[in-house]
Parts: C-alpha cells; structure tokens; sequence
C-alpha cells in the first residue's frame, strides 16, 4: 500500500512538473514572438529603423503587390472562364492539346518577373555584406545565456569598453517557478518588458555606419533584433560581421533566435539609439568609470616601496 502511494505520489509531482514547464515554454514563446513589439493587429512587416530593415520592406511590398496582380489575373481569368463558359449555358470543352504561344508566353513572363526581382534584391544584398567605412566598431559575444559587448574603435580610436548584458532582474524573479509574480506587472511605464530587458543594454549612436563582429563562446547562438532588419549567428570559433546605420533615437528589442539551451528564451537583447553627442558623452562616462575601477587594482599590484636604509 505504501509502495502505491508512494508511486502516486511520485506521479502527481512528475505531472505538476511537466505542467509547469508547459507554462514556461508557453511564456518563453510569447514572450518571443513579442520580440519585435508589434502593433496590435499588425500584419504587415515593421518597416524598421536602419536602411536594411527599410530595403527589405520595401521589396516585400513588391514582391506582395506583384503577387497581388498575378493572383487578380488567374483568379479573374478562372472565375470569368467558370461563369462564361458554364454546362448550363451549354458551353462544350474545346479539344486540343497544346498552343505553343501560350507556353511561350507563360514560360518568358515569369522568367522576367523572376529577373526583375533578383536583380535589385541581389544589389541589396550585394550592399549588405559590404561592412567597411564603420566609424564604431562592436565585438558581439553569445553566451549561455547572456551577451557580451566589447566596444572595440570609435572613429578610429580604441574604446576599451566591455560588458555583460543579461536578463533584468524583475523578469529573472518573476521567471522563476512559484514565484508567485505577475508577469504582467513587469513593465517600463506601460510598456510590458517581460523576458524583454536586460541589465545593461547596447548603446549605439544614431545616423553613425556601425560594425559588428559577432561570435560565440560556447554553442551557436543569434542576434536579432527587427527593427534593424537583420539575423546573424553568433558561432563558436566563426567570425561573423554585420553593419547598421540606426536613423532614429530610440529602444529596439530582440531576443537570442537560435535554440541555445536551457535558458535560451531568457537572454534579450536591447539596443538604445542616442544622438551621436549623447552617445559620445556616455561613451565618455563609460571611459572614466572603467579606468577609475581599475586604478585600485593596479594600485594593489604594485609592490610596496622598500623601506628607507637606517644609518
């Protein structure tokens, strides 16, 4: 009898377990699918903030709007054919089983179709992966299951600056199983940041061409963030580079895009856009915190001078 109850009870916590991760997971994709903080009833792609994200609209809306006309064309073509040349009116199916002028046409139409879509795509593309010219340099590292940045040259100069950027502290209590918190009261004003901030985010200057180096430390992870309008995998021992040109001031958000582990639907990231001279006053903030951190430690390293000869 012991031995029964103690398999139910055994059991019931393995359901009570597996229900609880059902709910995270479900948690963890919201808050996923909320990466990118859509508009409600949004169905339409974000236009972005960077030149990128703005390409890539923009030759979605023509590839939508060119698939829009085909489908009026065959769709109309086979409603008009259906009704004009109905059994009831006592249309008879012509017999025939080719017309080569036809196929002609509807061979070379979507060929050119195909070709004028490529063509600009391509040059996008083309112009995407060309990361010269940067005037801020960011080295971008994945762990499991947080960010590094490492600020690397500004205009040409070291920068020396490094951080870890990791899920905020009210999402990481509220994450926690029986914490008994509301995700929802998690927020920034009214806005709902839950498993959507971090510690310290990204500061990055507006209207500025800037480069990323992106990398891993452990296992593949990504970089995503929508309104910039690209993805790229952060791979262990591959360098991967990217650049943005961010217009507008603002706080983007995005989330890590390749499953990573355990913690993957934890670790954010967020990208605040300044002004180049905000930008460049907390660059400079940042300079005198970190050498002023580590003066003591070199200080503390230093040996002690020796003691003055007696005589």
């Amino acid at each position: 009898m012991q031995r029964v109850m103690a398999m139910k009870s055994l059991t019931t916590t393995r359901i009570g377990r597996a229900v609880a991760a059902v709910s995270l997971a479900l948690a963890t994709g919201i808050a996923n699918a909320a990466g990118g903080l859509p508009a409600r009833w949004q169905l339409n792609m974000d236009p972005g903030v960077t030149e990128t994200a703005q390409n890539a609209y923009r030759m979605h809306m023509i590839a939508l709007w060119i698939c829009v006309v085909i489908g009026i064309i065959v769709f109309g073509a086979m409603a008009w054919a259906m009704f004009k040349f109905r059994k009831s009116k006592g249309a008879v199916a012509a017999q025939w089983s080719h017309n080569t002028t036809a196929e002609v046409i509807w061979t070379i139409v979507p060929i050119v179709i195909l070709v004028a879509m490529a063509f600009p795509a391509t040059s996008m593309l083309v112009k995407q992966a060309d990361t010269s010219n940067a005037e801020l340099t960011v080295k971008i590292t994945g762990y499991q299951w947080r960010w590094g940045y490492n600020y690397m040259e500004y205009q040409n100069k070291p920068v020396g600056i490094s951080f870890i950027s990791k899920l905020d502290a009210d999402s990481d209590k509220t994450r926690q199983l029986k914490s008994g918190l509301d995700p929802n009261a998690v927020k920034i004003g009214e806005e709902a940041t839950y498993l959507l901030n971090v510690d310290k985010p990204l500061v990055l200057p507006t209207k500025t061409r800037v480069r990323f180096v992106i990398t891993a430390d452990d296992v593949i992870h990504a970089w995503w963030v929508p309104a910039l309008g690209w993805k790229v995998d952060a791979i262990p021992r591959v360098i991967n580079d990217a650049w943005t040109e961010i217009k507008e001031p603002g706080t983007y958000r995005g989330q890590c895009a390749e499953l990573c582990g355990m913690d993957h639907g934890f670790m954010p990231i967020v990208v605040v856009a300044k002004p180049k001279a905000e930008f460049e006053q907390w660059l400079a903030g940042q300079q005198a915190a970190t050498a002023e951190a580590s003066a003591p430690n070199a200080h503390a390293a230093a040996p002690a001078p020796a003691a003055a000869p007696q005589g």
